[in-house]
């Protein structure tokens, strides 16, 4: 298990902290499990986790601005190759489980099928909503609230 944790003084930081694992995620997820990388995100609102997410997205050659995804619960991006040297990825979902209260409300998404899938790459913002979700998840990042504008960025990776 890998851990890192990080201080971002600012929205800046907090992406280039996302872009830098997003260009070396190879380092943290093993290939072998034959399903999606998912990376869940926890933190309280207005901690952060669009932010990151939009750093982490722009790092794979993403071109539409990323926004929260709160009432459509899910976006689908391709992901441009030649952005992350050696990508195994092609699409990259961006989930947000704030509205969500159980695992059920999954299925409609048809989230098992997308994370059956090696190419795919699922961040997922609220994580921790859907009990015993975040055992499933790759990469678990945690932000927090520090002094002013500060933010504590924990990343723990299986």
């Amino acid at each position: 298990m890998k851990k890192l944790e990080i201080l971002s003084k600012s929205g800046r930081q907090t992406k280039i902290f996302a872009r830098d694992l997003a260009k070396e995620l190879k380092k943290f997820v093993p290939r072998k499990t034959g399903k999606a990388t998912v990376i869940g995100i926890s933190g309280d609102l207005g901690a952060g986790k669009t932010t990151f997410v939009q750093g982490f997205a722009k790092a794979l050659g993403v071109k539409e601005r990323i926004t929260s995804p709160t009432f459509v619960i899910m976006k689908k991006f391709p992901i441009h190759k030649h952005k992350i040297k050696n990508s195994f990825f092609s699409f990259f979902y961006h989930f947000d489980f704030y509205r969500l209260s159980s695992a059920k409300d999954l299925q409609a998404l048809d989230f098992r099928k997308i994370a059956a899938d090696p190419k795919n790459l699922v961040v997922v913002e609220w994580s921790d909503r859907i009990k015993n979700f975040n055992r499933n998840v790759s990469i678990r990042i945690d932000v927090g609230h520090g002094k002013k504008n500060e933010r504590i960025i924990k990343m723990t990776a299986k």
